[in-house]
Order: C-alpha cells, then sequence, then structure tokens
C-alpha cells in the first residue's frame, strides 16, 4: 500500500507530504524493515529512535524527538492506529461457509443467516445461533443456550446449558462458558455433597474470552461479565462473580465466587480475589497481588495483602534492609 493511501485509511497526516514510498507490512522498531511501518506511542522508548530501520512511524502530532528523521504519520492515538494497521495487512483466512456434513443439531435448533459451522459441532436442542455466527471445528454447545449475532467460537469451545452470549462476543480455544461452579457442602463424615448448579452465565456485547479460561455458572442467579470487558488466558472467574463493562483480566486471575468487580478495572497477571468482596470501578491491581477486602473506586493496590500501590512499592524498597536491620537489632539488645 502506498504510504500517502494508508495515511488516509488511518485518519493521519504524512510527512512529508510528498512521500512516495510502498508500505508491505508492520513491524515493531527493533526489527521492522525499510518497507515496513512501526509506531511510538510511549517517550521512554526514544532511544530507541536512532536504531530504527522503519521505512515510516505512526507518531502522535507534535512529537519532540530530534533523532527522529524517518518519515512519519501523525495521528491522534499511534497505538490505536498500529492496530488497525496490523488488520489492513494481515487478515486473517475466513473460514469455509456453511454448515459442515458432520454438524449434528438437536431438536428445535434456530440458526440465524449466514452461520458456519466446521466439522464436529455439537448442538443442544433448543440453541439459538445468530445471524454471522462462526463456530469453528470441535465446539459444543448445550441445550438452550444462545449465541448472538457476530459471534465466533474457536476450536474445542464449550458452551454449557442455558448461556447466554451477547452480540460479537469471541470465544477463544478450549475455553469453557457455564461449567459447573465449585461449590459442596462439607459432611460430618468428612465427605463433601455437590450443590447443584442451577444457574447460568450471561456474556455482553464484544467480550472476548481468551483461550482455556473458564467462567463457573451461578449456583443460582447469573455469572455476568458486561459488554466489552475482555478475560485473558488461564483465567478463573467463580460461580456468581458480577464483573463490570471494559474491564480486564489479565492471564491466570482468578476470581472466588461471588466477587464484584466494577466498570474500567484493570486486574494484572495472577491476582486473586477471595469471594464476597467488591472491586470498585477504575481500580488497577497490580500483577500477583492477593485481595481478601474490598477495594474502594479509583484506587491503585498491589502486594498480599493488596495495600496502597505506592507503599507497597516502599515495602518492597524495604525489604532488602531487613537482614542488616535485624543484626542491628540484636547488636543493640546485647548492649
Amino acid at each position: 500500500m502506498e504510504i500517502a493511501t494508508l495515511a488516509a485509511q488511518l485518519d493521519g497526516q504524512l510527512n512529508p507530504p510528498d512521500l512516495k514510498l510502498e508500505i508491505t507490512g508492520v513491524g515493531t522498531m527493533e526489527e521492522a524493515t525499510a518497507d515496513q511501518i512501526t509506531f511510538l506511542a510511549n517517550p521512554k522508548y526514544l532511544a530507541k529512535l536512532p536504531d530504527c530501520r522503519a521505512g515510516a512511524i505512526l507518531v502522535a502530532p507534535g512529537l519532540d524527538a530530534p533523532d527522529l528523521r524517518i518519515p512519519r504519520i501523525e495521528v491522534a492515538h499511534p497505538y490505536y492506529a498500529f492496530a488497525r494497521a496490523i488488520a489492513l495487512f494481515h487478515s486473517p483466512p475466513p473460514p469455509k461457509p456453511g454448515i459442515h456434513p458432520t454438524v449434528i443439531l438437536g431438536e428445535g435448533v434456530e440458526l440465524g443467516e449466514n452461520v458456519t459451522m466446521g466439522a464436529y459441532v455439537v448442538v443442544g436442542d433448543r440453541a439459538r445461533i445468530g445471524d454471522h455466527v462462526v463456530i469453528h471445528p470441535h465446539c459444543a454447545i448445550y441445550a438452550d443456550a444462545v449465541i448472538g449475532a457476530g459471534s465466533i467460537l474457536h476450536s474445542h469451545v464449550a458452551i454449557r446449558e442455558g448461556v447466554i452470549l451477547g452480540e460479537r462476543v469471541i470465544v477463544q480455544n478450549g475455553a469453557v462458558i457455564g461449567g459447573d461452579g465449585f461449590g459442596f457442602v462439607p459432611m460430618p463424615d468428612g465427605t463433601f455433597y455437590k450443590i447443584l448448579q442451577a444457574g447460568t452465565v450471561t456474556l455482553g456485547d464484544d467480550v472476548e474470552i481468551q483461550a482455556l479460561s473458564a467462567i463457573d455458572r451461578a449456583t443460582i442467579g447469573t455469572t455476568t461479565i458486561g459488554p466489552g470487558t475482555k478475560v485473558d488466558n488461564l483465567v478463573q472467574v467463580g460461580h456468581g462473580c458480577k464483573i463490570g463493562d471494559h474491564t480486564l483480566l489479565c492471564g491466570q486471575v482468578g476470581l472466588a465466587g461471588s466477587t464484584t468487580v466494577g466498570n474500567h478495572v484493570i486486574l494484572a497477571g495472577q491476582v486473586g480475589a477471595a469471594g464476597h468482596l467488591t472491586i470498585g470501578d477504575r481500580v488497577q491491581v497490580g500483577a500477583s497481588s492477593g485481595i481478601n477486602h474490598s477495594i474502594p473506586p479509583n484506587t491503585q493496590v498491589s502486594g498480599y495483602p493488596a495495600i496502597d500501590h505506592k507503599l507497597w512499592l516502599r515495602v518492597s524498597a524495604a525489604l532488602k534492609l531487613l537482614p542488616d536491620l535485624i543484626q542491628r537489632v540484636r547488636r543493640l539488645e546485647r548492649g
């Protein structure tokens, strides 16, 4: 694609405006070649500019960078523009349209227009599949499930009975939506009585669940994930959790049952939350933190147990001083 055309596609301003250059793809600042475009969104990467060999770069307007000798496209949001550029140059191959002959449809299944189903998909009784849904091979959709229009289920996804997916939901390989919650009654003889998980799961529009994650059905009621929320790989959402809108649950997050998470929350990798607590709107939680109490909105916490993020940084810095402090205290005690 000619760079002027690319600039127009990305709503950017080309500098120099008369540049003639063919762009064949995208690349990182370290690896992009003379026929590729890269991006700079964070000023801390300015030091990489002198070694960058890209043919062009996406930057914010008015970037003050004396080392920037690469032709540039100025855009309001370089990271977003780069994501759009990736989509322009790397369109995934479309699945073969239609219903594969090995698909098994239960009684009373409702199919919308232009539904695509790969080999060995099984759809239970009375399930409803919306328009333009794509279901890749070896998926299982249980009875009475609802898959909203434009959704995509990748191979080996399981959608359990009565689960409802909104529109444009993406579920990556091996995820399980609506499996039984972890509910058992301890008995006097030391055994456990399994509590029937009679609830369901609802995912809002534009939710994405990535590979091998599990969203458990509620014991009674509904486990909900709000519109626009993204759930990373290997995440566990326990039964009865309520996740808000446009929230990020990063890899290996684990939420015990009945945890409430607000809107625009970020839980970094391996965050764990005890059940029956509330994480307020716009909270950010650092990686590997443990949450054992409710967290008010608009706060940043880290550590175990999770405390104010700035305080946790001070505590972490002080930890390496403890051995010397202990020796000093012992010497003082010996007098």
